[in-house]
């Protein structure tokens, strides 16, 4: 019984073996148009996607240019040296958003200019923003007590570094704030916060 169930199945199987035999097989110009074609419709996607993974993690302002932002005040609207006069007197230290979105003082001189430095107002402490007080002359962090001067250099702790710098421009009729990369002025030592 069994030498038959065997030959039947053979029988049965050789008419599909023979049947895939004279299937058609493409020649190898198709098959390199086909491999093309899927190697295309995938790495056009992944070059989009890895194109994306770039531009998130490199940082902005690239080379070659001015490396300054230009600073916003608490509306968004650039900060124009004019207007920043009109509205803020001799000694003023008030807010712009400054490097990296960060809170940044302006000063106003008294020759009524804007100062060719201005302070991150971020407290070297614990990140808090640091309120200028007017009547001592001196920012006061309301967290944990640390004081700076009226350049930004720490005077009582726990504070262990001055407020970060960030020069100050002008000429472009914009009020454009850079990176402060030289010796800091207040201490003669390199800048933390490069």
């Amino acid at each position: 019984v069994a030498p038959r169930a065997a030959s039947a199945a053979a029988a049965r199987a050789s008419p599909l073996l023979a049947d895939a035999a004279d299937d058609f097989v493409p020649d190898m110009s198709r098959r390199v148009i086909m491999n093309a074609l899927l190697a295309g419709t995938t790495a056009v996607p992944g070059l989009w996607l890895a194109g994306g993974d770039a531009y998130f993690f490199l940082p902005a302002g690239g080379a070659g240019g001015s490396g300054g932002q230009v600073a916003h005040d608490a509306l968004g609207d650039d900060v124009t040296p004019e207007k920043w006069l009109e509205t803020h007197g001799v000694g003023s230290r008030a807010l712009v958003e400054g490097l990296k979105g960060d809170a940044t003082y302006l000063i106003v001189t008294p020759e009524k200019k804007i100062e060719e430095y201005a302070l991150n107002a971020v407290c070297t402490h614990l990140g808090c923003v640091v309120p200028w007080n007017a009547a001592q002359q001196k920012f006061i962090c309301p967290c944990h007590g640390s004081q700076y001067d009226a350049t930004g250099k720490v005077v009582r702790g726990p504070a262990p570094l001055s407020l970060a710098l960030a020069h100050v421009n002008t000429d472009s009729g914009k009020v454009v704030l850079s990176t402060w990369t030289e010796k800091d002025f207040r201490t003669g030592l390199d800048p933390w916060w490069k």
